[in-house]
């Protein structure tokens, strides 16, 4: 509690927020019992203060503007655009599935559910440096492609370090 509080700003948030760590654990200590308990409540504590910070950085559409007052035409989708979107998200697709197994997923997780590298390393099991790297690999073979390259991911020698099966 003096961790929530000392990192909350509402107090009148703080027992909700407790209940929802103790709701967290509860269903991954279903799957698994944690090594380090106190730990594994501090890191869950933590990850769901950053979740309520970013949902309330996020502000609806109807608290920020009056859409009435706004004299802005409607930018309607003709079936020509609609078609245009389908064929671009097919060739995305089809650039996603060129990428290798573990690049493809790490660009999943980050570009398409927005998971942060942190989160992305830890469902994986593989270092964030990793993350970085396959994300950035993945993104230039995906930009290569969409413009209508081959797709294929090019690594660098820099250094003695080869960005090879990384």
């Amino acid at each position: 509690m003096r961790f929530l509080r000392r990192n909350w700003r509402t107090e009148a948030d703080i027992v909700d927020l407790r209940q929802e760590i103790y709701t967290r654990v509860c269903e991954a200590a279903r799957h698994a019992q944690p090594a380090h308990a106190k730990a594994f409540v501090f890191a869950a504590a933590r990850n769901l203060l950053i979740d309520r910070m970013r949902h309330a950085r996020v502000v609806p559409l109807e608290v920020a503007v009056d859409l009435d007052g706004w004299a802005v035409t409607v930018d309607e989708v003709t079936p020509d655009r609609h078609l245009t979107a389908r064929d671009e998200l097919r060739r995305l697709q089809a650039g996603l599935d060129l990428l290798p197994a573990r690049c493809r997923e790490v660009v999943v997780l980050r570009k398409i559910e927005g998971l942060s590298q942190r989160e992305v390393a830890a469902r994986m099991g593989i270092r964030e440096d990793t993350v970085e790297r396959q994300t950035a690999h993945g993104m230039r073979a995906l930009a290569d492609f969409m413009l209508g390259g081959p797709g294929r991911i090019r690594r660098t020698v820099s250094g003695s370090k080869s960005g090879v099966g990384q």
